[in-house]
């Protein structure tokens, strides 16, 4: 962080404070060194705490040693060594004048949701939209309307100064960071002028990007890295060159220093080396992957810095440690810093140089945080002195919120955001302001020496031969080898995807290679040669069909990264590649080991070799295609339309299927552009170029067999080979015949052309993927708007209803809030006695780590009564998640012991339904209304006793009291933070818990106002006899007040405290001060405590563990003989065994009803995902149509018939790849559903069944029409019946892949493991049906059982014997085999014996020469040899039909048994 750091002196002379009017209360020098030695004197004291543990650190929680880290010598000595050496300073400031922020969309705009009749309506502008959506952002814009989210302000931030932005959620506080760290690209229009040191925005873009940095709210980064690798990588992108690091001082030791620098100071160094993890992958706590975020965005050192709440998630001792740290940052090294916190406490509030306050994105106040309180009370509003300054601020902005001063109203006080806005435009603020930002633009217009001093610095801190117009600080090809060590690290360290990969890959390879087992060298073996060499290109290419999930999901983080200008975007793709080159070329290396020695290609080192480079190059291109793909669509149904545009095209025009001199010239084009098919060329003219074959068996025409004995065991000149290539009377056929004949192949081509056209291919995807990411990524999600239903007659008359008493609310709710701030009643829970209560005694929860266990929680012992709010508090990390999911019975990893009951019984089946637990992490369906998403809990959750009428009434309720009336038909993918915040506290609240609401940081990511309005509701709910039990963070004094009681955890899940609060705190602060910690009458007890006992940097006061204190302490002797007390008392009533036995609330065909119900909406509004199946089977049905239009009767159109036949067997893999994402997201849902008892695994399994339905069968229905009638089928016996037969067979075909992607999905961790499932699948089936591989060339091994178990067995015998029975075959000119008869015979004398025993028919019987045999008469000799019967083909397709219900079992079993849910 002090690489580049202020020089003091220049900071001192230039930062202009005395142009500051007398009005603004900055914090000058004096004041920011005393901050600065206090801060200094808090970090270095070495922490007196014991190490709890010996077993050594754990995600949830760690006990570090701490040690002294001297904040101020690091800094100072650091600047004083930087200003010897001469390294200049980077000092920004930043003014805006009339900056205006538009997005698309009229005055009263809403969006709404896609469904899917509107996808299908639009279809046939799909491709065009597409187009038009990658180069429309390069055209201007006009005639379209759009709003302004940030109306014209204007202001100025010196370097060294501090900016706090407030405002209620949607009052423009993201978009003003946003603009002014230089991030536009979502709106539809950023006006004005935008200034930094003088340099305007524009330039500061395109040159100086990573100097502007905006930290968002959401915590993004890669979740198998380690807090450690996850720092050392952005360290490595902004480690300073030379000219500004210390003479001496290496990158590495650079690297070093600051790494350990930013864990201490954030005091997270012992989680160095555990992931980061996320919501699937367990790793730190939620508050300490808040401080990764933050240390993440200081390693980039950029000197303007924008925080949008970033102190979310931290507890307040936290908080204020960082702030404060931002503080001492911002004035010793010259930053200009921009903050943007709900619920920021006085301590945090007095930190900052300036305040802005935003009213529906109008500047209403800028200025001293000082004189802001006394601004607005001017005005007309109320003084609330009990109420922080922030929360005050923020509430005057706020309709439902604010109160006015005695004798005042809305008449005569500035109320509307535009009143506020002129009032303070006229007020000495808006004129000292205005005068401020004048005289500091003409001070960087005329010394220009911070701008200066600043090009420099940025200059220096190139690495060498980084341009200068480079706005990177690292090289091009420094970034690649810093992300290509990035990537290789989270990969290796995904070792659950690694290992699954490897292994399924040798295992689908021994099975190609057990399928070809030890091929002849006989005109047998020369087409499963080029069978085998087919199925191993197309299965290792194909595997790279993983890639489109990856690219799509990885999203989000290289968005941020890039932001932060760590590297050019384009640097991923190629450090994708080189990360991936050891892990696939070894994995790939294996299997083509295992498949070409098992298959007995060429014993030949170079053609083995061969084999493999081109094998390789062909995965290398085709991982190519599909990346592109996944960097230029928006979202995975997307990329997988493109792709399913693509990939058949690819297969079928590779010549296996369709030989090149076949293919329709029309068409022919598109072989010139398969990658895959100059891959398929080389491998068949390396194998077929070394080698010879013999002709024999059934290939020899005529010949013996079946009772016929009278022709020459080996070829004679009366016989004919018909394979390609041979000669007449010749038994020996040489490859390079066979390829020229049959396919058109040159053995010259392989390497002057197949080769190098791979090459280009490689290089051209690759080129592709740079231009893709760094010029036509698709645009981010606009979070400026929300999507919304169309709202129905009942909606909408709800709606007006919200509206109704919203308005009636605003007078009554001012005067509820002034009595709450204004009175303390005593609260009297005696008369909830006889319900029941929960108690928990001993709790101790052990989790396993590498070496053994490690112990989470220790002794916990507390109560819930009903009618309490009690509140779980303690540092970031400290196990306060971990206890509330121990009690909420959610843990399902590791051991929990002690004692909790009810009423001193243990707890019973129907717990988890007689509670509601609010988790931290929002987990909704995307596709449901607020509305909708709230009665879903409460039709499943309350009793079935309960009317509709009255849950939808209650729920209006819910959404009355969490102010969600405005957003009641808000889709919930669009929602912000705040409102799904609401929303998750709203499912659960919905559910009329009886005994026990569990919430988890229900204020985190909440405004100051929202977070009163929750507490507020949660205080009425429990003086209506709720037991609560919340964990909170940073609450200010007066939400800290409504609770009733407190269990304080320490770092390593000890207890400090368990008991009352008491009015004003009374009761705490006594048991604090009776152990020396006591706490000043004017600061926040819940900050206090938490500083007391050392959640925070500092140490805590007094010299024994708080821990220790309280196992002594009569408070915890009280508690102990309370829990007895209450255990007694529910013991002394009879138990009552009648009622709520049952783990679910409503019955089994309700729930049903109800999920399905929600399903099917979900699907409907989903048409990226549904309209995409539709769209892949219409043209996979009419890609393979057109070579094959109007059908005939020949040879050659009989196999077109089987291949056509053949495709249905791919749909499964189309709809696998698509639904085992959709079915992974979902889970999600559900587990976070079923931890609650909603409603049943069967439930979930077969309501995601019956909305798969209909798409399916509408899928089945076009892909049939588009088959059968182009390719002129139902020409044999079964005629039209056989048509009807074969729309039976498809949609059992497609229920058995919906299904089949449902089982994978449901047996796999997540969707990057399930994908790799798909080919090893598929290519077993393929392979094992009888077609691939005939018959009777089949293994008897694998003939015996796999053959027979093969699902795809029983689609191709029902299909092939229903289209090819009774059709006649009548053989083109060049079909049939022509061979002389001997002198004197005809052809029915020399070859009638032979055709009576083997079928098919001489085309001229009675002729003496050239005789003409065509091999089928009919179609039924074609699949008799192939073990199917025409009779069989009902039982074949009920065996289908078998086959989808036993996946659908599956699906129901693993969906109750194997949920992935480590917690």
């Amino acid at each position: 962080m002090s690489d580049t750091p202020a020089d003091t002196v220049t900071l001192r002379e230039h930062s202009s404070r005395e142009d500051v009017s007398p009005n603004h209360d900055h914090v000058d020098i004096a004041e920011a060194e005393a901050q600065f030695h206090a801060l200094e004197r808090r970090l270095t004291v070495e922490s007196l705490k014991r190490s709890k543990s010996k077993l050594g650190e754990d995600a949830e929680k760690g006990f570090p040693e701490e040690s002294a880290f001297n904040l101020r010598e690091y800094l100072q000595s650091s600047n004083d060594a930087h200003q010897a050496a001469g390294i200049a300073h980077k000092h920004v400031g930043v003014v805006w004048q009339n900056l205006q922020v538009e997005i698309f969309g009229g005055l009263d705009f809403k969006a709404y949701i896609t469904t899917f009749d509107v996808a299908v309506l639009r279809s046939g502008l799909t491709l065009f939209m597409w187009f038009w959506t990658l180069i429309s952002a390069y055209f201007p814009k006009k005639n379209v309307p759009t709003t302004p989210i940030i109306h014209k302000e204007s202001g100025v931030a010196k370097p060294g100064e501090m900016v706090l932005v407030l405002g209620c959620p949607g009052s423009g506080c993201s978009t003003f960071l946003k603009a002014i760290a230089n991030q536009r690209g979502e709106y539809a229009e950023v006006s004005g002028d935008v200034r930094y040191a003088g340099i305007d925005a524009r330039e500061m873009a395109k040159f100086y990007k990573g100097e502007v940095v905006y930290n968002e709210e959401d915590d993004i980064h890669i979740a198998t890295l380690t807090v450690a690798q996850t720092l050392s990588f952005a360290l490595s992108t902004k480690t300073p060159g030379p000219k500004n690091r210390l003479p001496g001082v290496s990158r590495k030791a650079f690297q070093q220093e600051v790494l350990q620098m930013l864990l201490k100071m954030l005091n997270i160094p012992h989680t160095a080396n555990t992931l980061v993890g996320d919501e699937f992958v367990r790793g730190v706590s939620g508050g300490e992957r808040k401080r990764v975020s933050i240390s993440e965005m200081m390693a980039t050192r950029a000197r303007v810095q924008c925080w949008d709440n970033s102190t979310r998630g931290l507890d307040a001792s936290t908080a204020l440690d960082f702030v404060k740290g931002l503080r001492v940052m911002t004035d010793v090294l010259g930053q200009t810093t921009f903050v943007s916190l709900y619920q920021a406490g006085e301590g945090i509030y007095d930190l900052f140089d300036k305040v802005m306050v935003l009213d529906h994105g109008r500047q209403v106040y800028f200025g001293s945080p000082s004189a802001a309180r006394g601004y607005f009370e001017t005005l007309g509003f109320r003084s609330l002195p009990r109420q922080s300054t922030a929360d005050y601020l923020t509430g005057c902005t706020d309709p439902n919120e604010r109160q006015f001063a005695p004798g005042r109203d809305a008449s005569n006080v500035p109320s509307t955001p535009e009143a506020l806005e002129q009032a303070y435009l006229k007020s000495s603020f808006a004129a000292d302001m205005f005068d401020e930002l004048e005289k500091y633009v003409i001070k960087m217009e005329t010394e220009k020496e911070d701008q200066e001093a600043f090009r420099k610095a940025v200059l220096d801190d190139k690495k060498r031969g980084v341009s200068k117009k480079s706005p990177y600080t690292l090289g091009y090809t420094g970034q690649i080898w810093a992300l290509t060590k990035r990537q290789f690290q989270q990969r290796l360290q995904d070792r659950f995807q690694l290992i699954t990969s490897f292994t399924l890959s040798t295992i689908l390879a021994l099975v190609l290679g057990g399928a070809y087992f030890s091929l002849p060298l006989t005109a047998q073996g020369a087409f499963t040669r080029g069978s085998v060499i087919f199925a191993a290109m197309l299965v290792s290419a194909l595997d790279a069909f993983g890639e489109l999930p990856t690219q799509i999901t990885g999203r989000r983080i290289l968005r941020k990264q890039a932001s932060y200008c760590l590297y050019r975007p384009s640097a991923l793709s190629l450090a994708n590649t080189l990360a991936d080159l050891p892990f696939s070329a070894v994995r790939l290396f294996i299997y083509d080991v295992i498949v070409y020695f098992m298959a007995g290609l060429v014993y030949n080192a170079g053609a083995f070799w061969t084999f493999h480079l081109i094998n390789y190059l062909a995965f290398l291109s085709m991982q190519g295609f599909f990346r592109v793909f996944g960097q230029l669509c928006s979202n995975f149904d997307q990329a997988f339309r493109l792709g399913s545009f693509f990939v058949p095209n690819i297969i079928f025009y590779v010549g296996y299927m369709v030989p090149i001199q076949k293919m329709k010239r029309w068409l022919f084009w598109i072989f010139y552009i398969d990658p895959m098919q100059y891959a398929y060329s080389a491998l068949m003219e390396n194998e077929f170029g070394r080698i010879s074959f013999e002709c024999d068996g059934n290939y020899v025409v005529p010949r013996n067999g079946n009772g016929v004995t009278k022709y020459p065991l080996t070829i004679g000149p009366n016989q004919v080979c018909t394979l390609f290539g041979a000669t007449q009377g010749s038994s020996i056929i040489s490859g390079k015949d066979y390829l020229n004949t049959g396919y058109s192949y040159s053995t010259a081509d392989l390497w002057r052309r197949n080769f190098l056209v791979l090459i280009g291919w490689i290089i051209f995807f690759m080129v592709f993927q740079i231009i893709a990411l760094d010029y036509l990524q698709p645009a981010p999600p606009s979070s400026s708007f929300r999507t919304f239903a169309k709202p129905n007659k009942e909606t909408r008359k709800l709606n007006e209803e919200l509206r109704r008493r919203k308005e009636e609310k605003l007078a009554l709710n001012e005067k509820e809030k002034t009595a709450l701030m204004d009175s303390k009643v005593a609260r009297d829970t005696s008369t909830f006695a006889d319900r029941q209560t929960f108690t928990w005694e001993g709790i101790n929860y052990f989790v396993p780590v590498a070496g053994g266990q490690l112990q989470l929680l220790h002794d916990v012992y507390g109560y819930v009564k009903p009618g309490t709010l009690t509140a779980l508090m303690g540092a970031s990390g400290a196990g306060k998640t971990t206890c509330l999911d121990v009690l909420a019975q959610r843990k399902n990893i590791g051991v929990v012991s002690g004692n909790m009951l009810v009423d001193g019984r243990p707890i019973g089946q129907d717990f988890a339904r007689g509670t509601a637990y609010a988790e931290q992490q929002d987990v909704h369906e995307g596709t449901a209304t607020v509305r909708e998403a709230m009665r879903f809990s409460a039709y499943l959750r309350q009793p079935a006793s309960v009317s509709k009428e009255d849950k939808d009434a209650y729920v209006e309720e819910m959404i009355e009291l969490l102010e969600l009336q405005d957003l009641a038909d808000a889709i919930v993918y669009s929602l912000g933070v705040e409102a799904r915040k609401r929303l998750t506290i709203g499912v659960e609240l919905a559910s009329k818990p009886e005994l026990l609401l569990f919430l988890d940081e229900p204020t985190s990511g909440l405004d100051a106002q929202s977070a009163w309005n929750l507490v507020r509701f949660l205080r009425k709910l429990a003086d209506q006899g709720q037991a609560i039990l919340c964990t909170i963070h940073q609450p200010s004094s007066l939400l800290f007040e409504s609770f009733d009681r407190l269990l304080l955890l320490e770092r390593g899940g000890y207890t400090v405290y368990f008991g009352d609060i008491g009015a004003d705190s009374h009761v705490l602060r006594s048991y604090l001060a009776r152990h020396g910690a006591q706490c000043p009458p004017n600061v926040n007890p819940a900050e206090y405590m938490l500083d007391a006992i050392g959640a925070g940097i500092a140490p805590r006061i007094g010299d024994r563990d708080w821990a220790e204190i309280w196992l002594d302490s009569p408070e915890y002797k009280k508690t102990i003989e309370e829990i007895d007390t209450i255990k007694q008392r529910g013991l002394s009533r009879p138990a009552d065994n009648q009622v709520h036995t049952l783990t679910y609330a409503t019955p089994y065909w309700y729930q049903l009803q109800v999920v399905a119900k929600r399903t099917a909406v979900a699907f409907w509004r989903s048409p990226d995902y549904v309209f995409t199946r539709l769209f892949v089977h219409l043209f996979i049905s009419l890609f393979v149509s057109l070579p094959f239009l109007q059908l005939g009767h020949s040879s050659r159109d009989l196999q077109y018939r089987v291949f056509s036949l053949f495709w249905v067997t791919v749909l499964p893999a189309i709809l696998m790849n698509q639904i085992e994402p959709m079915f992974i997201l979902n889970r999600r849902i559900f587990i976070r559903e079923a931890s609650s008892r909603i409603y049943s695994p069967e439930v979930f399994a077969l309501s995601q069944l019956l909305g798969e339905m209909p798409y399916s069968t509408l899928c089945a229905i076009v892909y049939w029409v588009l088959m059968v009638y182009p390719q002129h089928f139902g020409q044999g016996s079964a005629g039209l019946n056989g048509t009807g037969f074969q729309l039976l067979v498809i949609l059992f075909v497609e229920y058995f892949g919906v299904t089949l992607g449902q089982v994978i999905a449901v047996l796999t961790p997540s969707i990057q493991v399930a994908v790799l499932f798909n080919p090893f699948i598929m290519v077993v089936l393929t392979t094992f049906c009888g077609v691939t591989i005939p018959y009777p060339s089949m293994i008897s091994f694998w003939r015996s059982w796999l053959y027979e178990l093969n699902p795809f067995t029983r689609v191709l015998a029902a299909s092939l014997s229903t289209e090819l029975h009774g059709l006649e075959i009548r053989c083109q000119s060049d079909e049939f085999a022509v061979f002389p008869p001997p002198t004197d015979q005809t052809c029915q004398d020399w070859a009638g014996d032979f055709v009576t025993a083997f079928g098919g028919y001489l085309d001229n019987p009675n002729d003496t020469s050239s005789c003409r045999y065509c091999q089928y008469k009919v179609g039924d000799e074609f699949y008799t040899q192939l073990n199917i019967s025409y009779d069989n083909r009902w039982r074949d397709v009920w065996i289908i039909f078998a086959f989808f219900v036993f996946n659908f079992i599956v699906v129901v079993v693993a969906s109750r048994y194997l949920r992935y849910a480590r917690r």
